[in-house]
């Protein structure tokens, strides 16, 4: 099966005023639930990363927990997950950051990483940014660092790809939409 001859946009639902009035939601569920368009998704991250240099596997609550697990496994690369506010029943480092929606903590266990590990953070879409930034600054701060962020929807018009790239993390997104794509 080649990437090309599938698209993925047409399983990506647009939800229109969801969470709140003026979005454009990007369900990925009916992506998810077609085992073609989820093995083809999969496929193409673990062709891009089988043989890059890299230690871990970075995953963001909740949908990049999704990719995340699927490709650690694999990869055969340790998960690391990063989670809202509360989740995680260990020590934690904290990170706050802007959302689309408002503001937000992202919590990660504090023992997840050392000097000299890498890592390539996940998540579905890559909007503000922000999610991933928080993640990349928890990464950094326990002496790691960012290999790339990837993620199956890029919305390049939020910027959030150009402040990954701004702060030094390439990142990869398997598709893309406008803001005023339905």
């Amino acid at each position: 099966m080649v990437f090309d001859s599938f698209d993925i946009k047409s399983l990506i639902r647009p939800v229109i005023d969801f969470p709140k009035p003026g979005v454009i939601f990007r369900d990925i569920t009916p992506l998810f639930q077609s085992p073609t368009a989820l093995r083809l998704v999969m496929d193409s991250f673990a062709h891009r990363y089988v043989e890059a240099d890299f230690t871990h596997i970075g995953a963001m609550d909740a949908r990049g927990f999704l990719i995340g697990s699927v490709l650690a496994y694999q990869l055969n690369k340790p998960l690391v997950l990063f989670r809202k506010q509360g989740k995680l029943p260990a020590d934690v480092l904290a990170e706050g950051y802007a959302t689309e929606y408002g503001e937000a903590f992202l919590e990660v266990h504090a023992d997840s990483l050392c000097e000299g590990d890498s890592v390539v953070m996940f998540d579905d879409l890559i909007a503000t940014g922000g999610t991933l930034i928080a993640a990349a600054n928890l990464i950094r701060r326990m002496g790691a660092r960012v290999h790339e962020a990837a993620a199956i929807i890029d919305l390049p018009e939020l910027g959030g790809s150009q402040r990954l790239e701004d702060m030094g993390i390439p990142t990869f997104c398997l598709t893309q939409f406008a803001l005023s794509d339905q």
